[in-house]
């Protein structure tokens, strides 16, 4: 028996106020758990329609399921033990632009329409100047919102009172104002009036925002076992930890159509300036996490807790956090020290098994914007390479080689990434000359980059002085040299 509503009595239709692109575990176990909770506690009164972003058609299966699925939440609390289960109840359907494009315009068209929610992944919030308006659909995610915006401001008339409240969750800096960048920027390509410039400008509030829980998914272990519990079957069960935040930047009228602060236990918090909290939550968390995740891989383990508890590799971890990604933020140690602490006893969660390769999609991307900054700082700031976090850049070159002790590892990534690592692997003939040649390929990717990391004195002699080390001794062997 599957999860419906015709087994969940409490089942409520809500009118759809909210756009939400992404049908992923975070979106589900954070945002939309949020909006459930705003439903049942504040008669926030609102719907969400999910788009899959991507050609995808699992996102048709949550109307198999009336939008709705089951969340587990994990954790220790004031030390004690949390263990949740919830059934959210706030997704009207679900689709995607590639088989409904003319269905997602006419979504334009609804006068009670208010949010635009996203979690594209850092690569999502991009500009593609192959974006044209005529296209069905457009290739990226902001071109997408581009015309669909454009279909909104053309039913009403330019109407001001019909513009949107967009609330990006890609860990990008400045996620809301970047992504209307984009749009204004597509506008502009697409030679569309002044006029919906104006209209982009003054009836739309963009507001950069920062989230916070870690999501395993889907407990593919422990799936049956858990169904078998509950009395039904879920294909989009999902689990998380306990912990959530959400800062969110920007005027604080929000707070009237968006009461998510009033809702008692929700960690929702309205700031002017949410710069600090996001420099220590991606540097230290997320970063942590990207650059981990290629180190452990190789290693042979399969789990971030696993990593934290290991003896070499946890070690690993907390020299570059503590030695290399503190040293290099301009805030308090002991703040960070506490927060990084509180970090690390996050991973350990005993009730959560957090997969490597879950974090691992868009790790180029991913290494770009939550690593890259503490080397960079960290260089400015110390005078000297952060060489924990460079190993992990030579960890990463080594895993998109794409295979580990003679197994495939399926990589996920932008597929010109995916390109240049198969044919720099391809002609790997064994030699260090040819390991310099393939570091030298990836550090000079300036478009992914934003600058020629060749050009940093001593950077690339070390990441291949590290990939000769892994490719010669092996992960566990190049760790110890490493840690020691």
């Amino acid at each position: 028996m599957r999860l419906n509503k015709s087994i969940y009595k409490e089942y409520k239709e809500y009118p759809e106020r909210i756009l939400q692109f992404g049908d992923g575990n975070f979106l589900r176990a954070f945002v939309d758990w949020i909006i459930h909770r705003m439903n049942e506690e504040v008669d926030f009164n609102s719907g969400v329609l999910v788009v899959g972003p991507r050609k995808n058609d699992r996102v048709y299966k949550l109307n198999q399921q009336d939008g709705l699925y089951t969340l587990l939440l994990k954790g220790i609390q004031k030390g004690k033990l949390i263990d949740e289960k919830h059934i959210i109840n706030c997704i009207t359907r679900g689709m995607h632009t590639y088989r409904d494009y003319d269905e997602y315009l006419k979504a334009a068209e609804n006068p009670e329409l208010r949010f635009v929610i996203s979690n594209t992944t850092e690569a999502g919030i991009a500009y593609d100047e192959k974006d044209r308006l005529e296209d069905k659909p457009q290739n990226s995610f902001p071109g997408k919102l581009a015309a669909f915006l454009y279909h909104r401001y053309k039913h009403f008339k330019g109407d001001r009172c019909k513009g949107l409240i967009f609330l990006p969750c890609e860990l990008i800096d400045k996620n809301g104002e970047e992504l209307k960048k984009i749009i204004i920027k597509l506008a502009e390509d697409w030679n569309l009036e002044e006029d919906f410039i104006q209209w982009l400008e003054e009836a739309n509030l963009f507001y950069n925002t920062l989230v916070d829980r870690i999501v395993p998914g889907y407990p593919k272990e422990r799936a049956e076992e858990i169904q078998k519990e509950l009395g039904y079957e879920d294909e989009f069960l999902v689990e998380g930890e306990h912990f959530h935040l959400w800062v969110i930047e920007g005027p604080q009228g929000i707070r009237e159509e968006f009461p998510a602060d009033q809702v008692e236990g929700l960690n929702v918090v309205f700031v002017d300036d949410l710069t600090p909290y996001r420099t220590r939550k991606v540097r230290i968390l997320n970063g942590t996490h990207t650059s981990m995740v290629p180190v452990a891989y190789l290693y042979g383990l399969k789990t971030v807790k696993e990593a934290v508890d290991d003896e070499l590799v946890g070690e690993f971890i907390r020299s570059a956090i503590f030695d290399e990604i503190i040293p290099a933020m301009d805030y308090s140690r002991e703040e960070s020290e506490e927060f990084a602490n509180h970090v690390l006893d996050r991973f350990r969660n005993p009730f959560i098994k957090h997969y490597l390769m879950s974090i691992a999609l868009n790790s180029m991307s991913k290494f770009e914007t939550r690593v890259l900054p503490s080397i960079l700082d960290y260089i400015e700031r110390e005078g000297k390479l952060p060489e924990k976090l460079l190993f992990s850049l030579a960890a990463l070159i080594s895993f998109y080689k794409g295979e580990r002790d003679g197994e495939k590892i399926e990589l996920a990534d932008n597929p010109e990434y995916l390109e240049l690592y198969s044919k720099l692997w391809d002609g790997y003939d064994g030699s260090e000359e040819y390991l310099e040649h393939i570091v030298e390929s990836v550090l000079g990717l300036k478009e992914l980059w934003k600058q020629d990391l060749n050009e940093i004195e001593g950077l690339k002699d070390m990441v291949t002085k590290y990939l000769i080390l892994i490719e010669d001794k092996g992960m566990e062997g190049a760790l110890k040299e490493i840690v020691s």
